[in-house]
């Protein structure tokens, strides 16, 4: 099946996984003196992102998607877990959204259920040297799934001017059973019969994306990403498409306090 662009507006119509959401690398620009004397600076924004309807469709969408990053926090009793630029490892929150899905959605969808709108909630933690940076986040899903998802990544980091910085490397995403039951699984009883899919690896591929520093406080990213459906997540019934596209763009705004 040749695939098609289907430009459809809303969040709610947004089936993909949005690693995007809360990857960590995105943030632009040094810290000023007055930001990093806090112990929380995080930037948040919007971007608009044409991705895949969901995993493995062959049609895409355009949602806005919410950014976060990190690029202080502190945890009581650990300290200073993130610290800006500081090199070495961080700790950083982690979120995930995956919107709903129905059996409407595709013919491919046929044997399936209503999948609602999932939030994911977790943890990342990696390492930075100079312009080398690793980490991996580990989530938990809540209302539309309760599996547990991950997502491990190296990045090249590459400042080409003082506000502008280009970062590219390979990502791999990993998800348990209960996660890839609900999203690749079919029950018995249809044209394609019965299929189990079990955890592990769903995909691997890379993300390159620019960033720069408006302002101090004001932040543009654009990005580029491709994901490439891998084991069981490829065999399913219910994928169309194994390579999973996606550019995005959008705004962040720079917020830092105190708290504890």
């Amino acid at each position: 099946m040749t695939a098609s662009l289907r430009i459809l507006a809303g969040l709610a119509l947004a089936s993909v996984s949005s690693q995007a959401l809360a990857e960590d690398n995105f943030t632009p620009g040094d810290l000023t003196e007055e930001q990093a004397s806090k112990r929380y600076v995080v930037d948040i924004g919007v971007a608009g992102f044409v991705n895949p309807k969901y995993d493995g469709a062959d049609e895409y969408i355009i949602y806005p998607l919410p950014l976060i990053g990190f690029s202080r926090f502190y945890l009581p009793g650990f300290g200073q877990v993130k610290e800006g630029e500081t090199e070495g490892i961080f700790i950083y929150p982690s979120f995930g959204f995956v919107g709903e899905r129905k059996p409407s959605d595709d013919e491919s969808l046929a044997d399936t259920t209503r999948v609602p709108w999932a939030g994911e909630l977790g943890l990342g933690a990696g390492f930075r040297k100079d312009w080398f940076r690793a980490f991996i986040e580990v989530r938990h899903g809540f209302n539309g799934h309760r599996g547990f998802v991950g997502r491990g990544g190296i990045d090249l980091i590459m400042p080409v001017t003082d506000r502008l910085t280009f970062v590219i490397g390979p990502r791999v995403d990993m998800a348990n059973g209960s996660y890839m039951n609900t999203y690749f699984s079919v029950a018995g009883g249809g044209a394609s019969g019965p299929y189990n899919a079990d955890g592990g690896f769903k995909s691997v591929g890379g993300v390159a994306r620019a960033s720069y520093a408006l302002t101090d406080a004001i932040g543009l990213h654009l990005q580029g990403g491709y994901d490439r459906l891998i084991g069981d997540a490829a065999d399913s019934p219910i994928t169309q498409n194994d390579n999973m596209w996606s550019v995005g763009f959008g705004a962040t705004y720079r917020f830092a306090w105190d708290m504890f």
